[in-house]
């Protein structure tokens, strides 16, 4: 029976992921071309996004687990640390990471499903919901597309360079 020590995935390796996670969200493109708002709920929106196209590839593939767990893992962290960084308070902290992991399971099966629904822009919905607010006006179809986009290039990846912390996401721009 392999000892749970000797089964950690690298704490480098994690933070490389999410790191490419981060840096994605942050892309202008998304804040002036897809009209995502630029606001901390909009990039909350967008790394919860990237996140989960990421968990996706990675829930498929035996013994990526950990990998998975670890991003998760990250992303409360760096929730956590946003949070305190914002000014919450420590009392409040909790109750915004529990609606916080709340928020990321909730989308995350929402994105899962419709993308395993294989219709092109099936995640339309959802993104309207969630990273639009409901806005009518929003570059839904462009965002879905993206979306499409993303998911496809995941999952081309190979499997191993994403062990090793190797990702990356399309050029939004040219979406």
């Amino acid at each position: 029976m392999p000892l749970p020590l000797f089964n950690r995935t690298p704490h480098d390796t994690i933070c490389a992921l999410y790191g490419v996670i981060v840096a994605q969200a942050r892309q202008p493109a998304f804040y002036l071309s897809y009209a995502v708002p630029d606001t901390v709920t909009g990039r909350f929106e967008l790394v919860v996004l990237h996140a989960a196209l990421l968990l996706r590839r990675l829930a498929g593939e035996p013994g990526m687990q950990s990998i998975a767990q670890g991003v998760f893992d990250e992303f409360c962290r760096d929730m956590d640390h946003n949070l305190r960084e914002m000014g919450v308070g420590d009392t409040a902290v909790p109750r915004e990471m529990k609606w916080m992991g709340e928020a990321f399971f909730g989308r995350r099966n929402a994105y899962e499903a419709a993308l395993a629904s294989g219709q092109k822009g099936a995640a339309g919905a959802a993104l309207r919901r969630n990273l639009y607010a409901g806005e009518g006006t929003a570059p839904v179809d462009r965002m879905a597309g993206y979306v499409d986009a993303a998911a496809l290039e995941l999952d081309s990846q190979d499997i191993a360079a994403i062990a090793q912390g190797r990702l990356s996401f399309p050029d939004p721009e040219r979406v």
